[in-house]
């Protein structure tokens, strides 16, 4: 069963105009202009696709001045990776067992 903080995590990265930002995030710490700057939305807009981020836990922010840096939060993605890691151990089960089978009735995997 999903637990509250992953359900968010997968609505958030639901919407590509966050996982742009998520993407922008990857080489480190960026301000919402530095994000905006890339992307087709105003910095209002990436600001409010960043308190999504930072309500499920995908992002941190930290003041620097009169601006905010933001940054992505592995720890927020470690449910998101095992539950997408639980999706893969079943298919490679389910393969396993499809090889086996057809293995044992002569035919080649």
């Amino acid at each position: 069963m999903p637990t509250a903080q992953l359900t968010q995590a997968l609505a958030a990265l639901g919407d590509p105009t966050r996982r742009a930002v998520l993407d922008g995030l990857r080489g480190g710490e960026r301000s919402v202009g530095d994000l905006a700057s890339g992307l087709p939305v105003s910095r209002p807009a990436v600001s409010q696709h960043l308190a999504v981020l930072l309500q499920c836990g995908l992002v941190k922010e930290r003041p620097a001045g009169t601006r905010r840096l933001y940054r992505i939060e592995p720890s927020g993605f470690e449910s998101v990776r095992a539950y997408v890691e639980g999706f893969w151990t079943d298919v490679l089960g389910a393969y396993a067992a499809a090889a086996h089978d057809q293995a044992t009735e002569g035919g080649t995997p």
